[in-house]
């Protein structure tokens, strides 16, 4: 059976809750493989609106399992929340439809404090974290001294692990001007956290690999967007972990042979949050009418988004990166009533044409676009679900979506409901 990967093929946002949601409708198991809860994903189901950070999109369907993979650094008091809360709305969450890899590293309070100094005292170049520790987790599953899922089973292993960790946090703190971490509450409040987590840790690398052997269903839910990959995107502007297609296997412990279709969300237009490079970005009122019409502003921290014309440029870059067969385009129906809309075909930087983001962030920062216009629509094309309920001049922008940036449309999203959609192309199809 067909196992897919949902990738954000721009800088995050592109509605890949939504599609891994009607998605996960065919799928056995839905995974999470990167990313922290910095990422949220808004599911609306028969008017019911679901705010996930941390859980996977499947938690809404019953009878699906959900992986938490250890690719992923959770925060387990932000999971516990969050369970209780999609509990409180009549999802029943128990350790048959969730599980958390054994291996998965925890985010503590001090990342958090450690992730917010460093943003407030960065004078250079902020980076525009969410502060919600992730990054120093991560620095910390490299620095080889997390504290894991596993580790909450005994009391030995917990201590020593937290040791090791603060004599590195402890220096850092002191350089920041902060207190030393409270040793023993620390422990005290990761071994009252214990029994609440423990009960959904299991060995995720065999279930995944023995139900994909029974021929089983896997979709493997991605975080964020592509052009915030650590080695890949808009460095230092990205997020701490590789968001493309590759890190699936990695971030579950299932080989890169399990992999049949890699499924791109792509919004029709293009959006970032926070710092960084933005080639088509829109300082204008066409950039404030495209985000008052998207309702750009973050799940996780509500910040608003950067708006601009799409990017064919940049989504040809990391169709190739995750070797995408298929796009998911998103939000179509924002663009309704444009009387004129650009596309990005490629950039102009120091006197020449390149068609593709340089890697160099004074050439990122010198790139300027070279745009292509085309008609728009007058007519709506919110809540179609076929081709012919689209305006001839929309299934013309799709078209030219297709040639420029290499790859076919699979599905196109027409509204955040979740039968608002046209399948061309099935993902799961064998």
């Amino acid at each position: 059976m067909a196992n897919v990967v949902v990738v954000g093929a721009q800088w995050g946002d592109e509605g890949k809750g939504k599609i891994v949601d009607w998605l996960s409708e065919r799928a056995d198991v839905i995974a999470r493989f990167q990313g922290g809860h910095n990422a949220g994903h808004t599911l609306v189901i028969d008017g019911e609106v679901y705010k996930l950070h941390a859980l996977p999109s499947g938690v809404v369907r019953p009878g699906k399992l959900s992986i938490i993979g250890n690719g992923v650094v959770l925060d387990p008091w932000h999971l516990i929340g969050e369970i209780d809360n999609i509990r409180a709305q009549g999802v029943e969450i128990t350790p048959e439809t969730l599980m958390i890899a054994e291996n998965t590293p925890l985010i503590l309070p001090i990342h958090g404090e450690l992730d917010r100094a460093r943003e407030a005292q960065n004078s250079v170049a902020k980076i525009g974290t969410t502060g919600r520790g992730i990054g120093p987790a991560y620095e910390d599953k490299v620095g080889r001294r997390s504290v894991r899922v596993a580790d909450l089973a005994d009391d030995a292993t917990l201590e020593l692990r937290v040791d090791r960790a603060l004599v590195h946090h402890d220096a850092l703190r002191r350089g920041l001007g902060l207190d030393p971490v409270d040793r023993d509450d620390l422990i005290a409040k990761l071994k009252a956290l214990a029994p609440q987590i423990l009960p959904f840790a299991a060995p995720v690398w065999k279930e995944m690999n023995d139900r994909r052997r029974a021929g089983e269903r896997i979709l493997f839910e991605g975080a964020q967007g592509s052009l915030l990959d650590i080695d890949f995107g808009t460095y230092p502007f990205v997020t701490s972990s590789n968001v493309i297609a590759g890190q699936a296997a990695t971030g579950t412990g299932v080989g890169p042979g399990a992999i049949d279709f890699v499924l791109g969300i792509v919004k029709a237009y293009t959006t970032r949050v926070g710092e960084g490079p933005f080639p088509t970005e829109l300082l204008d009122e066409t950039g404030q009418r495209l985000g008052e019409r998207g309702h750009e502003f973050g799940t996780t921290t509500g910040r608003k988004r950067r708006c601009g014309w799409f990017d064919a440029v940049l989504v040809r870059q990391t169709c190739a990166l995750s070797g995408i067969n298929g796009i998911a385009l998103t939000k179509l129906d924002v663009l309704d009533g444009f009387e004129t809309l650009k596309i990005c075909t490629g950039y102009e930087l120091d006197g020449r044409q390149i068609d593709y983001l340089p890697t160099a962030a004074d050439h990122q920062a010198r790139a300027t676009p070279i745009y292509e216009e085309m008609p728009g629509w007058t007519e709506s094309t919110e809540g179609a679900r076929s081709w012919a309920d689209l305006p001839a001049n929309a299934i013309k922008y799709v078209r030219r979506v297709e040639e420029l940036i290499g790859c076919n449309v699979a599905l196109l999203s027409t509204s955040p409901e979740r039968d608002d959609t046209i399948l061309v192309t099935d993902p799961f199809a064998d």
